[in-house]
C-alpha cells in the first residue's frame, strides 16, 4: 500500500450531459467533463466559453459614474489641468497605471503617475501624497487598483480642491469615500453585469470609454494584470486574458520584449504560465524591494536602450528578491522546527526583526506548502513597536473571519478567507498567536491538516489521445475558477518504473492495460520508486500533456501523486546488506520478524530492540500486523509461522528478505536415486569412514558433504545403518521403510519445499503464495467467528 500525499477530491459529472456536450459541440469526453465541472451546465454556456460566440465585452457606460468620469477627464484635457494617476505597487497596479497613463497621453492630457512606497507609505492613498499633489498643482487624481477604502483621503482631496476619481476592484467597505466619481464593479446598485474584474480590467473599461472604441493595443497590459492578480478567469476576465495573451505574442511594446529576453521567455510562445511564473514576479519584485516606478517606466518606454536597461535592472531585483525569500524561508522553517512544534501550533505565527515586509506573503505561502498550516509571517520593527505581515491559509480555515475576531488587537488588517495582510503592536503578537490557535483547535480536525488535491474528473486510458489533449487547449487560459485540469486514472497497472535525472530525484513510469499505454513523469517524485512494486495497480493523479521528440508526438501525464490500495510485496531477497533497503521501510507500524537468534548476530543486529524474535508460536501471542509494514528477516522453520503472522491482520507491506546461512541449508534436495546409489555404495563397501573420506566421496559425485551427512542420518533413523564414531555400516537385518518415515527427511522435505516457495520462487509466485496464505487466514477467522 502506498498512501497519497494529499486528500483526493474527485468531481463527478452527469454521463448524459457529457454525451450531450460531445454531440452538440463536437468535442472529446475529456473536454466535456471539464466544461461541466466548470459549472457550465448548458450547451450555450459551454459554446460561449469555448468560442466566444456571444458579445465579447460589455458596454463600459454600464458602470455607475462612467459618463461623469469621462466628461470630467475630457474637461481636464481641454483645460490643460494636471492629472495624477495614483496606482499600486504590484503587477496589477503597475499594469493599471500603464493603461491609464497610455490612454490619457493619447487623448492629450498633461499627466503623471504616483505609486506609494510599500515601506514608507504603505498600501493605498495617503494624506501626505494627496497634499503633495495639491502643492504641485494637480487638480484631478485618478486612482487605479486602489482607493475604495480611502475615506479619509477623499475628504482631504475635497478640502484641498482636488477632484478624486476612484477606479478599483477591491472589496468595498460599509462606507464609501466621498469622491467625485467611483468606477467599481462591486459597489451596491451598479448595473455593470460582471463583478470580478482586476484593477487593470477596470482601468481598461475606462480606457474603452475614453477612446470610444475597444483599445486592442492595451490588451497585452490588461492580460498581465488580470492573470497576475489571480482573479477568476471567467467572463470578461477570460476574454481579456485570452486575447491579451495573443496580443503579447506579437506586441511591439519594447519593455515587454526586453523583459521577455532577460527572463528567457519566447515571446511567440507566451502563455498564462509565462505571465504568472515569469513576467509578473519580476514586475512585483520592483515594488517588493523599493519604488515600483521602474516597472511602469518599462511598460511605457518607447526607447529600446532604456527598455533593455530597465529590464536588466528589474531582473536583477527579482534575483535579489529570490535570494531574500530563500534566506527568510530557511530561517522561518528553522524557527518553526525549533520553537513552534506542529503538535502545539495549529496556526503558525512567526516573525523576526528586519525581515523584508515586501516578501512576507511569499514566505507565508512557502510555509503553508511545507507544513500545511495557516501561517502568518511578520516583520518586526522594534523602534516603532510594530509588526507588519501577511497571512496565508488552508482549506477549512477562514482567515479573514478568524482575524475579525481579533479586531481589538489588529488596528489594520484586510483580506479574504485564504489570504490577508495586517499591522499590529509587537506586544500583541503572542496574544494573536494564542487566539488563532484556540480558534483553530475548535474548528479544524486532524484531517484538515492533510493537503487537498481537487481533480476535475476520472479519465480512462482509452480516452487519452493526442487529439483529446490538444482539444483541452480550448479551455485555456487557465487560472482562478478555471484551473489547469488535474485528472485521475484509477486502478491502472504500472508496467515499468525507474528513477531518472542526474540526482535520481525524478520518476518515470509506463502505465498500461491491454489496449493502451501512457508515459508518465513525476518531477521531484523519484523517491516513490522505492515504494512501488512490480505489477502494482495504482491510481495516478496528474496533468495530461503532449510529449514531442524527434517530430513524434505522444500523450503523457505529469504525475502529481500516486496511490496504491492493495498490499505490496517488496522483494529484497539476496540483498545481503540490510541497511541498503531497510531505510525504505516506513517507520510507522514497522514489524521486523526474525526466526533464528543466530541471524541477528550474522547481520550485526543483535542489539536491535525493534526486532521480534519468533522461536515459538507463543511469541506471536500479542502481535498485530494490521496495516503494518512486515519484514521477514530470515527463513522461518515452518510456513505456519508465516500464516500466523499474516493472519494477525492484513499488512500493508511485506518485505521478504529470508536471510539464510548457506552453510546450513541445501540448495537441492537429494532424490531417491541419490539415496539408491548411496545405499548400493554402502552395500559394496560394508562400512565407510564418513569423517575421513566423506569429502572425497562428495567431490567424486559432485555433491556437498552436507548431502552425504543428511542421507546417512536418514538411513540411521530408518535403522538401515549404524553410525559409530564416523563409521557408517549397513545393518544385517533389512527392514522395509519409506524415506518419508525419517523425521530428518520429513523436516528437510518441508524445509526444501519452503525454500523453493520463499527463496527460489519468482516475484509473482511469491506474491501469489502470500495471497493464498492471507486467504487461508481470513477463511479460518471467518469460520471461528461463525462458530462463536
Amino acid at each position: 500500500m502506498l498512501n497519497s500525499k494529499t486528500r483526493w477530491m474527485i468531481a463527478e459529472s452527469d454521463q448524459e450531459k457529457i454525451e450531450e456536450f460531445q454531440r452538440e459541440l463536437k468535442i472529446p469526453s475529456l473536454v466535456a467533463k471539464l466544461l461541466l465541472n466548470r459549472d457550465l451546465s448548458t450547451v450555450e454556456e459551454a459554446r460561449d466559453f469555448l468560442f466566444e460566440s456571444g458579445d465579447a465585452f460589455y458596454d463600459p457606460f454600464l458602470f455607475n459614474d462612467m459618463n461623469k468620469t469621462v466628461d470630467r477627464i475630457h474637461q481636464a484635457v481641454r483645460d490643460g489641468e494636471r492629472i495624477l494617476v495614483y496606482g499600486d505597487y504590484d503587477a496589477d497596479g503597475v499594469s493599471s497605471t500603464s493603461v491609464m497613463m497610455t490612454v490619457l497621453r493619447d487623448i492629450g492630457a498633461e499627466v503623471e503617475f504616483y505609486i506609494p512606497n510599500r515601506f514608507t507609505e504603505g498600501y493605498g492613498p495617503n494624506e501626505a501624497a494627496f497634499r503633495w499633489a495639491g502643492d504641485e498643482g494637480f487638480t484631478l487624481i485618478i486612482t487605479v487598483d486602489t482607493g475604495i477604502s480611502a475615506v479619509h483621503e477623499a475628504q482631504i482631496a475635497k478640502e484641498i480642491g482636488i477632484d478624486l476619481i476612484i477606479t478599483d476592484h477591491h472589496e468595498p467597505g460599509p462606507v464609501l469615500p466621498d469622491a467625485y466619481a467611483i468606477i467599481h464593479p462591486k459597489i451596491e446598485g451598479t448595473e455593470y453585469p460582471f463583478h470580478e474584474l482586476a484593477g487593470v480590467g477596470v482601468a481598461f473599461k475606462l480606457a474603452h470609454a475614453l477612446y470610444g472604441e475597444l483599445p486592442h493595443h492595451l490588451l497585452d497590459l490588461a492580460a498581465i494584470g488580470t492573470i497576475a492578480d489571480l482573479v477568476p478567469l471567467r467572463g470578461e476576465n477570460r476574454i481579456l486574458a485570452k486575447r491579451g495573451i495573443s496580443k503579447l505574442r506579437i506586441t511591439e511594446r519594447k519593455g515587454i520584449k526586453a523583459l521577455c529576453k532577460v527572463a528567457n521567455v519566447h515571446q511567440h510562445e507566451m502563455t498564462e504560465e509565462s505571465i504568472g511564473f515569469t513576467i509578473a514576479p519580476r514586475i512585483n519584485a520592483v515594488g517588493r524591494l523599493g519604488d515600483a516606478d521602474p516597472a511602469v517606466d518599462l511598460m511605457l518606454t518607447e526607447d529600446g536602450e532604456e527598455a533593455k536597461a530597465l529590464a536588466e535592472e528589474i531582473d536583477a531585483l527579482n534575483k535579489e528578491r529570490q535570494s531574500i525569500v530563500n534566506t527568510m524561508t530557511q530561517e522561518a522553517i528553522e524557527m518553526v522546527e525549533n520553537d513552534f512544534p506542529l503538535d502545539d501550533n495549529s496556526v503558525l505565527v512567526i516573525g523576526k526583526e528586519g525581515w523584508n515586509s515586501g516578501v512576507v506573503g511569499i514566505v507565508a505561502s512557502r510555509l503553508v506548502d511545507k507544513f500545511y498550516r495557516p501561517v502568518i509571517v511578520l516583520s518586526y520593527d522594534s523602534e516603532k513597536g510594530q509588526a507588519k505581515g501577511s497571512a496565508r491559509s488552508i482549506v477549512g480555515f477562514d482567515l479573514f473571519n478568524s482575524l475579525s475576531k481579533c479586531r481589538d488587537i489588529l488596528p489594520h488588517f484586510g483580506g479574504h478567507p485564504m489570504a490577508a495582510g495586517m499591522t499590529l503592536k509587537l506586544v500583541d503578537v503572542k496574544e494573536l498567536r494564542s487566539r488563532l490557535n484556540e480558534i483553530a483547535r475548535n474548528e479544524l480536525t486532524e484531517e484538515d491538516f492533510i493537503p487537498v488535491t481537487v481533480m476535475d474528473a476520472a479519465v480512462k486510458m482509452d480516452e487519452i489521445s493526442i487529439e483529446s489533449i490538444e482539444k483541452l487547449g480550448l479551455l485555456a487560459p487557465f487560472g482562478m475558477q478555471n484551473p489547469k485540469p488535474k485528472w485521475i486514472i484509477e486502478k491502472v497497472s504500472i508496467e515499468h518504473y525507474k528513477k531518472i535525472g542526474s540526482n535520481q530525484n525524478h520518476l518515470k513510469v509506463l502505465l498500461g492495460n491491454d489496449s493502451a499505454k501512457l508515459d508518465g513523469v513525476g518531477f521531484g517524485l523519484g523517491e516513490l520508486a522505492d515504494h512501488i512494486t512490480p505489477f502494482s495497480e495504482a491510481s495516478i493523479v496528474g496533468e495530461l500533456s503532449i510529449n514531442e521528440w524527434n517530430n513524434r508526438k505522444k500523450p503523457q501525464i505529469f504525475l502529481h501523486d500516486i496511490k496504491i490500495e492493495e498490499w505490496q510485496l517488496f522483494d529484497v531477497r539476496g540483498i545481503r546488506q540490510v541497511e541498503k533497503w531497510e531505510k525504505q521501510v516506513p517507520e510507522e507500524n514497522k514489524k521486523i520478524f526474525c526466526f533464528h537468534s543466530s541471524t541477528l548476530e550474522k547481520l550485526n543486529m543483535k542489539d536491535r530492540e525493534d526486532v521480534l524474535l519468533i522461536e515459538d508460536e507463543q511469541a506471536l501471542k500479542d502481535v498485530s500486523t494490521s496495516g503494518a509494514s512486515i519484514v521477514f528477516l530470515d527463513m522461518p522453520s515452518s510456513q505456519e509461522f508465516v500464516k500466523r503472522i499474516v493472519g494477525k491482520g492484513r499488512p500493508h507491506r511485506i518485505y521478504a528478505h529470508f536471510f539464510q546461512d548457506e552453510d546450513h541449508f541445501f540448495s537441492t534436495m537429494p532424490t531417491r536415486d541419490h539415496f539408491k546409489w548411496f545405499y548400493a555404495f554402502l552395500s559394496k563397501r560394508g562400512s565407510f569412514d564418513l569423517k575421513k573420506h566423506g569429502d572425497d566421496l562428495a567431490k567424486h559425485k559432485g555433491w556437498s558433504k552436507e548431502t552425504i551427512d543428511f542421507m546417512s542420518q536418514v538411513f540411521f533413523e530408518l535403522k538401515f545403518v549404524t553410525i559409530d564414531n564416523g563409521f557408517i555400516s549397513l545393518n544385517p537385518v533389512k527392514t522395509k521403510k519409506d524415506l518419508s518415515e525419517s523425521p530428518a527427511y520429513q523436516k528437510k522435505q518441508q524445509q526444501y519445499e519452503l525454500e523453493n516457495e520463499l527463496l527460489y520462487s519468482s516475484y509473482s509466485e511469491l506474491k501469489t503464495w502470500f495471497n493464498e496464505r492471507m486467504k487461508e487466514s481470513v477463511t479460518i477467522e471467518e469460520e471461528v467467528e461463525a462458530w462463536t
